[in-house]
């Protein structure tokens, strides 16, 4: 350990780690994102034994960690059943009866014996005292007897009260240590509250004082992200270098990672950034305009075009099932959120498949960056698009199903949006989902896998896959990492998420990029809440767009048109042209709230259909219970199947275990419809589609879909 602390350049857990192949001699061993370690074997016998044994100790990794949350499970709970505390005090006052009988016996009996051996001594005649003896070994007997039934009682009390005090003692310590993170957790939400009332004592102190004194000076309002003429921008320096996988090395080290990949990479890397400048914009107070190349009226306010298929509008409402969440979430505080065993009570009737599937809500934003000439306003567009992904997690705050190994999901909206996808689950430790999409002059797809923590307070969640998008005429290839979310008010108050953290989008093509903050949400901001910034360099790493908005409504785009070296503070100004719109949320209906608070689309997604593969999730039995208010039966259902899974991937482990054992290569899961293949643009090795899904479909051939439901 002294060693590995001083010289090792990271580590993967192995309960989550990827275990693949490149080719004879190299294998490679990765966590799904921000780390990865290239082996290289002397042979290819020696590669497979190596290949052998992290699976078959990650099998055992695996299967470790689920006997100790099953054990920490019975032992923590258990003792909370009111009932099993009963029966048990009643067993130990049933012991110490037996207890107080036997010894009651023993005084008895041992007077007896005691007064049989007395007569003895006290005898002279043989024959009287041969007679005495029977009678003394009766009561020494029933001595013995009794004795032996007082040692096993007492054995038996002793036994049952070890136990039963070994498990409560870990019951009550695990309690008063969630006990201790609660009082931490109130303690913080005092010390917020305090702030929240000093800083509104202190602001209408200051409201009064400006009031009554007309020497002061008056300060504007605090002016929305629509009437803003003035706004400051973070534009990144560049001077450092980025991995092989496109991500920053001080973006791994903000993530707890570390540079590990191979030395064979190295060539491969390019500049990145490690700081930033904040730069002021001045932009013009025209009105916002519309791009003068869009053939079509662009309106955010309503679908764009009218499906030939009459789809459902929503779900049905939502029913009301009380329950406490603290009761739930208090034992899974510093657990991974797929590891959370959360009923469907607080999940949406939505897979994280079909999550997913909803970051093309938008899509008419890339249609419109298909007719683009210049590729920095084409990247302008791409980058409200990653932004409009979020629009939904604002009022949304419904944990999605985990989706089982081998799910699907697709999505075929090419008769009225223009874009078809597939989405499959291809990893369960760790969890990853890989997904494909094709529209109108682009391509995208992407491997979603995450981190995430619960901490008590809120839930923090960091996407760790890397998504591409490709522009067919031009070959524009852009690619960026998703930002983190955070659930907040997981204990006390309304749950609200926040989107926040830094983005990269580059393209591979031109060298253009576009860096995106989403600034995190502050009580003492007098700044938009939500708010998004960034700006779009061309290959020359000069700024020739400035994006501004909010995650949550809308963004806008300012060209370039003259830059100033620094203003009297020292900073740098950027004189605009007028905004031009990007993107404008469509808000959902306002009785939205009572199914989900889920948009058209949303409702549409777990819609049935026919001819989708049998392990589509429209198909997954308690999610639809669930959306048709059948919340009990969901719960039901949900444990079953995932009983199903856990008992198929014990089978799977058994299996490789015989074939090391017999010298045989380990089995690993292939995806059915996504091949791993090794990303040229990054470095990674990635789930990249087969092409062959809508063939099948075509067909009607699911020979090849595993029986998960």
């Amino acid at each position: 350990m002294a060693e590995m602390t001083h010289t090792c350049r990271g580590s993967i857990s192995l309960h989550g780690a990827l275990i693949y192949t490149e080719d004879t001699c190299n294998l490679v061993v990765s966590n799904g994102g921000t780390q990865t370690f290239h082996l290289r074997a002397s042979s290819e016998v020696e590669r497979q034994r190596w290949v052998t044994g992290l699976e078959l100790a990650k099998a055992k990794a695996i299967r470790t960690m689920e006997s100790e949350e099953d054990e920490e499970l019975e032992e923590v709970s258990a003792p909370l059943d009111n009932h099993e505390v009963q029966n048990v005090f009643t067993m130990l006052s049933s012991k110490l009866e037996d207890m107080q009988t036997c010894s009651e016996l023993i005084n008895k009996h041992g007077t007896a014996l005691q007064k049989a051996l007395g007569e003895v001594e006290s005898m002279e005649n043989p024959h009287d005292i041969l007679a005495k003896v029977k009678q003394v070994n009766e009561r020494a007997t029933l001595f013995r007897i009794t004795t032996t039934a007082m040692i096993n009682a007492c054995s038996e009390y002793s036994k049952t009260a070890q136990s039963q005090g070994r498990k409560w003692q870990k019951a009550i310590l695990y309690e008063k240590e969630q006990r201790q993170r609660l009082e931490k957790v109130v303690e913080e939400l005092a010390k917020q509250h305090t702030k929240l009332e000093e800083a509104a004592t202190a602001a209408q102190h200051g409201q009064n004082s400006m009031q009554s004194d007309e020497e002061d000076d008056f300060f504007d309002a605090v002016e929305s992200a629509d009437t803003a003429t003035e706004f400051t921008v973070d534009v990144p320096i560049f001077l450092h270098r980025r991995t092989s996988s496109g991500i920053s090395t001080d973006s791994q080290k903000s993530e707890g990672g570390k540079d590990s990949s191979g030395s064979e990479n190295d060539d491969k890397q390019a500049l990145t950034h490690n700081t930033s400048q904040t730069v002021r914009c001045i932009r013009s107070k025209t009105k916002i305009v519309k791009d003068k190349n869009q053939k079509r009226e662009f309106n955010f306010g309503s679908a764009l075009t009218i499906s030939k298929r009459i789809r459902r509008t929503r779900v049905p409402d939502k029913p009301n099932y009380p329950l406490n969440l603290w009761s739930i979430m208090k034992n899974c505080i510093g657990k991974e959120l797929t590891k959370i065993p959360v009923p469907v009570n607080f999940s949406e009737p939505l897979s994280m498949l079909q999550r997913l599937t909803e970051d093309f809500e938008y899509s008419e934003i890339l249609d419109q960056a298909v007719k683009c000439q210049d590729s920095c306003e084409q990247l302008a567009y791409v980058a409200a698009f990653t932004v409009s992904s979020y629009a939904a997690t604002a009022i949304r705050t419904g944990k999605p199903f985990n989706p089982l190994l081998g799910e699907t999901y697709e999505c075929d909206r090419l008769d009225d949006l223009g874009w078809r996808c597939v989405n499959e689950q291809v990893s369960h430790h760790p969890p990853m989902a890989a997904q494909h999409c094709e529209g109108r002059g682009w391509k995208c797809w992407q491997e979603f896998t995450m981190t995430s923590k619960f901490r008590g307070k809120y839930l923090q969640i960091i996407p760790l896959g890397i998504a591409h998008l490709v522009f067919t005429e031009t070959g524009n290839h852009y690619t960026w990492r998703k930002v983190t979310t955070t659930v907040h008010n997981i204990i006390v108050g309304k749950l609200w998420v926040d989107q926040h953290g830094e983005m990269d989008i580059i393209n591979y093509q031109t060298g253009d990029k576009c860096h995106l903050k989403y600034i995190p949400y502050s009580y003492f901001n007098r700044d938009v809440q939500r708010k998004v910034t960034g700006c779009v360099m061309d290959g020359q790493e000069k700024v020739r767009w400035v994006l501004n908005g909010t995650w949550d409504s809308k963004m806008e785009t300012c060209e370039v048109l003259k830059q100033k070296d620094s203003d009297k503070n020292g900073k740098p100004v950027f004189e605009l042209g007028p905004a031009r719109g990007l993107w404008e949320r469509r808000l959902p209906p306002a009785v939205s709230e009572r199914y989900y608070n889920f948009t058209e689309l949303a409702s549409q997604l777990n819609e049935e259909e026919e001819d989708v593969a049998p392990s589509d999730c429209r198909r997954r039995p308690d999610q639809r219970l669930m959306e048709e208010g059948k919340w009990d039966d969901a719960n039901t259902e949900k444990v079953r199947l995932e009983e199903k899974q856990r008992t198929a991937r014990r089978q799977k482990e058994i299996a490789s275990e015989t074939a090391a054992a017999e010298g045989k290569p380990v089995p690993q899961y292939e995806a059915v419809w996504f091949i791993r293949d090794k990303d040229p643009y990054t470095g990674n090795v990635i789930h990249v589609f087969k092409n062959d899904y809508w063939d099948c479909k075509e067909r009607k051939d699911w020979s090849r879909c595993p029986d998960i439901f």
